[in-house]
């Protein structure tokens, strides 16, 4: 959300570096006698198209015939060395019209199969402003289907490897000023310093930079093509005044956060003050792009049985020191579940079933609630799930749909048709321990007025008390008891493995708690609860409780 550009620029120096030869600007589509890009009015003049995967030469030419076209600034000549030429031309002329490139060298690298990996050092200008932008990206030679020709593959990464379809590079002045974000110390949070806040303080700033009190500057940004989504800064030429903004997060807890996370390919967490809602940390791997931790959805597994066991509890159905059966597999309505390695607990009591994570004791109870519907009213009106959280960005807020029959069941142990990600697990522990929910908050509401979500009721205090004790004896002597062993004060947790269709390995789910401070973890592929999630949500515990 910036305005446009003010000052068009035109002429400049490109050039691209082949073999450490320098080239200038000038017209390199010798011996393409009018040939065009498939998609064109182009078609081979010859009466046989040449077919087959592209060769080792036909890279090469292609591809530097297309970087010198495009470092000459020839953005037609350069579209037509492409399978879609009206796209390749309007992206290539916004290069320079629109984002104000006035001098760029482009500098080629060892192909690697049909990709070639380069190198950009451009000058972008605007405004009697000029800074040194350098990035790499790489493109791909195909054949063209209709000539046989070997061409470029087009795609917007082509021109910046964070380009995507519809997205534009822009240059001007922002219509929204830069933020400097702060912890509720005061501590200064950067992307640079702490990777993961780069989308959330991107999107931060798209909505609260005028009410931060900053004035604008001049940047190259990505213009997103969604309107919701939000616009990513590039370049900045000049900084104009950030306004600073007061987040919920702390800085120890995040660096703690952004440490673990990285451990795993694919991997979030989240960290909520139970007594607020305040948010203390969100770090994913990867730490770019997509806020899985906020914004995923996935069946959480067995830390679903937290709500589960706070409806069977408020029904009067079992207590926590009431015995209940723990059989190594139960069916319901056609449906077979069972116990990790087939386990059985002999007259175990809920405490026991909760702790080691037992299925069968959760799917038993089902019959009882009468109620196919009872999990999801749960989940809404004590937990807050599925209700319109504002957290201060985009925020997806947990579903647990009505279901019947087998699929019912399943929702009971946090598979089928549960959708919840490390926000939303970490958000049902807060409730469980401070006994009414606190909708997660990354920013005051006094800034903006928003509306905060609230739960149709409270837990009453013996049920709050029965489900952290479990979560308690989890961490004690369960399940949870190798990962949270580190974590020191009133702590208490429960695991969760997730199922995934097509997926060898299930995903690693944990939550837990340590004083007024709760956290979830969920690691793509990373097995039991405890072995990948659960070190990841001790390592925030420790660091910010």
């Amino acid at each position: 959300m910036r305005s446009g550009a003010k000052v068009a620029m035109v002429g400049g120096v490109f050039a691209v570096v082949v073999g450490g030869v320098g080239y200038g600007a000038y017209n390199v589509l010798d011996g393409l006698n009018g040939g065009g890009g498939d998609g064109t009015d182009g078609r081979s003049t010859s009466a046989e198209v040449k077919t087959g995967p592209v060769t080792k030469a036909e890279i090469d030419d292609a591809s530097k015939k297309f970087l010198k076209a495009w470092a000459s600034g020839d953005a037609a000549a350069a579209s037509q060395l492409t399978n879609n030429a009206a796209e390749a031309e309007t992206a290539l002329t916004g290069y320079r019209e629109s984002a104000h490139v006035t001098e760029a060298v482009i500098t080629p690298g060892p192909a690697a199969g049909t990709k070639v990996p380069y190198t950009v050092k451009a000058t972008v200008s605007l405004e009697g402003k000029s800074k040194p932008w350098s990035y790499s990206s790489e493109l791909t030679v195909v054949r063209g289907l209709t000539t046989g020709r070997p061409l470029i593959d087009w795609d917007p990464a082509v021109i910046h490897p964070e380009l995507t379809a519809g997205a534009s590079l822009k240059t001007g002045e922002a219509s929204t000023p830069s933020i400097e974000a702060v912890d509720h110390n005061g501590t200064v949070l950067t992307k640079e310093k702490y990777p993961s806040l780069g989308p959330i303080l991107d999107a931060l700033r798209e909505k609260y930079g005028e009410k931060a009190g900053g004035t604008a500057g001049i940047e190259t940004w990505i213009e997103n093509a969604d309107a919701g989504g939000s616009d990513k800064t590039l370049l900045t030429l000049t900084k104009g005044r950030p306004g600073k903004l007061r987040t919920t997060l702390d800085a120890n807890a995040q660096a703690a956060a952004e440490a673990a996370v990285k451990k795993f390919s694919q991997a979030s967490v989240v960290a909520v003050r139970p007594s607020t809602g305040a948010i203390r940390a969100i770090a994913n791997n990867p730490a770019t792009g997509f806020n899985a931790a906020m914004q995923g959805k996935q069946a959480p597994g067995s830390t679903m049985k937290i709500v589960t066991a706070a409806m069977l509890i408020e029904k009067g159905l079992t207590s926590a020191n009431q015995k209940i059966e723990c059989p190594p597999t139960a069916m319901y309505q056609g449906r077979t579940f069972q116990n990790l390695d087939g386990f059985s607990i002999p007259d175990g009591t809920l405490t026991t079933s909760f702790a080691r994570s037992c299925n069968t004791a959760f799917i038993k109870l089902i019959d009882d609630t009468k109620d196919d519907a009872a999990l999801a009213k749960e989940a809404r009106d004590v937990f807050g799930i599925g209700l319109d959280w504002q957290t201060g960005v985009v925020s997806f807020d947990g579903s647990v749909p009505e279901a019947t029959g087998g699929e019912a069941a399943a929702q009971y142990i946090g598979q089928g048709t549960v959708q919840m990600n490390a926000l939303n697990v970490a958000s049902i522990t807060a409730t469980a321990k401070n006994g009414t929910f606190r909708q997660p908050i990354l920013v005051d509401r006094d800034l903006d007025g928003r509306p905060i979500a609230t739960a149709a009721r409270s837990l009453s205090p013996a049920v709050s008390q029965q489900l952290t004790n479990m979560m308690r004896q989890t961490a004690s002597w369960g399940t949870g008891k190798d990962a949270m062993a580190s974590v020191g004060g009133d702590k208490g947790a429960k695991t969760g493995s997730a199922e995934v269709d097509g997926q060898a390995t299930s995903n690693s789910w944990f939550t837990g708690f340590s004083n007024d401070l709760a956290a979830a973890a969920v690691v793509q592929a990373g097995g039991h609860g405890g072995d990948a999630a659960g070190p990841v949500v001790a390592a925030v515990l420790r660091a910010g409780s």
